[in-house]
């Protein structure tokens, strides 16, 4: 039979299509035990749902069984990976959407990627930092209002399986104006991370205020943040400002997973024909410059940006596709990111592969 050590061996031949290195080497394997006939193989992954991830998966199956085993696969990654749960220690992965200025639908985007993320089968809430425009229950539209536990602590109401906490459950008149000054505004959010019960999520994406303002830098600050979409249309000046975004995420180490380029282009619905509106290219030449992926380009559509529901969950939409192929672009991103990081860490600890003996009956 298999050995443990055997099997471990094995796994060096599976690779990681992003980060170009095999699992083993990078310390993505945290353990192989083998029990009569099955392998449970624990393993350092953490971006739930992304294709690439399952696809490593896959090829693990196929090695377990390749040994004559039954695969058990499991995921494992916390403080000894290199990774801080102490702010929201539920929460696998903190996504931020942000733009350098407004108008150019970073909420729209921000509400697809929950939706969509959810429909995928992962756990998901979504935080609208945006108090002075708090559009997200217009996107994703909640039966109720949150709820408080007797230690008066915030209960998210739900869209759909989506999680919710915005400003706008907290106003008497959804016209009425969010007039806070800067600490009013830093108190309602750490307000929303502190005392909001988000429970064990796999994803809570972040709708941040457009610009460069303190409400973004105190949250980067504050949220063990996985990584940062970056909203643009392609028009010079929303492109020059998701330039100035980029430089501030690099100075806060924030990664960057990816530019989403919206309005990209109009897509006649009549005749099917592509126009440039707002001309071509923004998305691209930030690619080029700052070499982070352009993880969509979402055209001008009457289906688009549309409130009272996400575009992603309309079936016959023309953009669903397009916004699907973003939500998985954006948790590969995640998943490549935190096992880079899973590997950096291994690497600066100076930890060897185990040689571990076949674990005995009755081991976890």
């Amino acid at each position: 039979m298999t050995t443990a050590p055997e099997l471990r061996a094995r796994l060096a031949d599976v690779e990681d299509p992003l980060n170009d290195d095999d699992i083993v080497s990078m310390g993505l394997v945290n353990d192989v035990t083998v029990n009569e006939d099955t392998a449970r193989v624990s393993l350092a992954f953490n971006a739930p749902y992304s294709p690439a991830e399952i696809d490593i998966g896959n090829d693990i199956r196929e090695v377990v069984e390749d040994a004559d085993l039954e695969p058990d696969l499991r995921a494992n990654v916390g403080d000894e990976h290199g990774f801080d749960d102490e702010v929201l220690p539920g929460v696998k992965n903190v996504v931020a959407v942000a733009s350098g200025k407004g108008g150019v639908g970073k909420t729209t985007v921000a509400a697809n990627l929950a939706a969509g993320l959810n429909d995928r089968g992962a756990r998901v809430g979504i935080l609208d930092a945006d108090v002075h425009g708090p559009n997200v229950p217009r996107i994703l539209p909640t039966e109720n209002e949150p709820g408080v536990t007797p230690n008066e602590d915030i209960v998210p109401p739900r869209s759909d399986g989506v999680m919710v906490m915005s400003t706008d459950h907290l106003m008497p008149d959804g016209d009425e104006p969010a007039v806070m000054r800067g600490p009013m505004v830093n108190n309602v959010m750490m307000k929303f991370i502190n005392e909001v019960q988000w429970g064990r999520l796999d994803y809570l994406v972040v709708d941040l205020p457009p610009g460069t303002g303190d409400a973004s830098l105190n949250l980067l600050q504050t949220l063990p943040v996985a990584g940062v979409v970056v909203v643009t249309t392609p028009q010079e000046m929303a492109v020059a400002d998701a330039r100035k975004g980029l430089k501030l995420f690099a100075e806060h180490d924030a990664p960057v997973l990816g530019v989403v380029e919206n309005m990209s282009a109009y897509h006649c619905p009549n005749c099917d024909d592509v126009h440039d509106v707002f001309g071509s290219g923004g998305a691209q030449e930030i690619h080029e410059d700052y070499d982070v992926p352009v993880l969509a380009e979402l055209p001008v559509h009457p289906d688009f940006g549309e409130t009272g529901g996400p575009t992603i969950r309309e079936v016959d939409s023309a953009v669903r596709d397009d916004l699907f192929e973003f939500v998985d672009a954006t948790a590969d991103r995640v998943g490549e990111i935190n096992r880079r990081k899973v590997a950096e860490h291994v690497e600066e600890r100076g930890d060897d592969v185990p040689e571990e003996a076949d674990a005995p009956a009755g081991s976890p």
